[in-house]
């Protein structure tokens, strides 16, 4: 099977609060877009899961740890098949990377949560998308929210997810400009960083503003509504995020703000011209790249 794996934006991110496991407690809005890997996957029966990864000619892969038990894919492979209960079901997987690593766009949650969609199908398991969620929970925070292939709330420390807006079927399709500063934003940093320096989020208008610019479908308020907690932290330790956001609104993005914890900038445009037009205008110490809502579901594309 080959099958993409889509990475992701935080529309909204609020930081709620520290639990009591020493996570912080989350809620965002996240939505999936056509920034992918692409994943080929070849089932064995002799219980051996392999993973090989090569760069797609823009992403940098010196920061990969070679290891296997490592690789979100792999653990993903492995937290499906001890859930299953099958011990000989394994699977090569090989793995081109086209999404920044730390890059704040869940690029390797991206890859497990293809990995579980696909292997759910190529193993004769065809789980429902919440058990996969569940299960990717085992795997990363962000793994849950990418495993449903579109736009989802996220809470807690990522194990909580539902789609969203669930009044909404038909979702909009937006446009964004990534900015990737090429640097690697450290996520205990940020936070730490946001622990010092920020007040912590609980009023629930930040995530009802954006159901009003979902259901208006209208580029502006969704501009308006987007926003992350970790902006302004990430941007006092990394200033290169903050010229990234620069370097959006300058080059006529309506709003620009991080996704994750960094180091990707997002920002908003009306449709894919402009955004052409805005790449254009990133000065070249940035990656920009143009994409779109990529809307999926349990590993069947439905368009994007």
């Amino acid at each position: 099977m080959k099958t993409r794996a889509f990475a992701k934006i935080n529309l909204t991110l609020e930081v709620l609060g520290i639990r009591p496991d020493g996570y912080h407690d989350l809620r965002s809005v996240v939505e999936p877009v056509s920034l992918a890997d692409v994943i080929e996957i070849e089932p064995r029966r002799d219980g051996r899961i392999t993973v090989e990864t090569v760069s797609g000619g823009a992403v940098a892969l010196d920061a990969l740890d070679a290891r296997p038990e490592k690789n979100l894919a792999w653990r993903a492979a492995d937290s499906l098949r001890r859930h299953a209960g099958k011990p000989d079901a394994g699977a090569d997987i090989f793995i081109t990377k086209n999404i920044p690593l730390g890059g704040g766009l869940g690029g390797g949650s991206a890859d497990a949560a293809a990995v579980l969609n696909a292997l759910s199908v190529l193993w004769g398991l065809d789980l429902p998308v919440q058990t996969l969620a569940e299960i990717g929970a085992e795997t990363g925070s962000d793994v849950p929210s990418l495993v449903f292939g579109r736009t989802v709330l996220m809470e807690g420390r990522g194990e909580r997810v539902s789609s969203w807006p669930a009044e909404t079927p038909d979702l909009p399709v937006w446009h964004f400009v990534l900015a990737n500063p090429g640097i690697h934003s450290s996520t205990p940093a940020v936070f730490k960083e946001a622990d010092c320096t920020s007040r912590l989020t609980s009023a629930g208008e930040i995530t009802d503003n954006m159901r009003l610019a979902f259901s208006s479908g209208d580029p502006r308020l969704l501009a308006a509504a987007m926003q992350n907690d970790l902006t302004v932290p990430a941007q006092r330790l990394y200033p290169r995020i903050a010229e990234a956001a620069t370097a959006l609104l300058e080059a006529g993005a309506m709003n620009a703000v991080l996704t994750g914890s960094g180091s990707t900038v997002a920002g908003v445009v009306r449709d894919a011209a402009e955004g052409e037009a805005v790449c254009r205008k990133i000065p070249g110490g940035f990656r920009a790249v143009c994409v779109s809502s990529a809307r999926w579901c349990n590993g069947q594309h439905s368009g994007f």
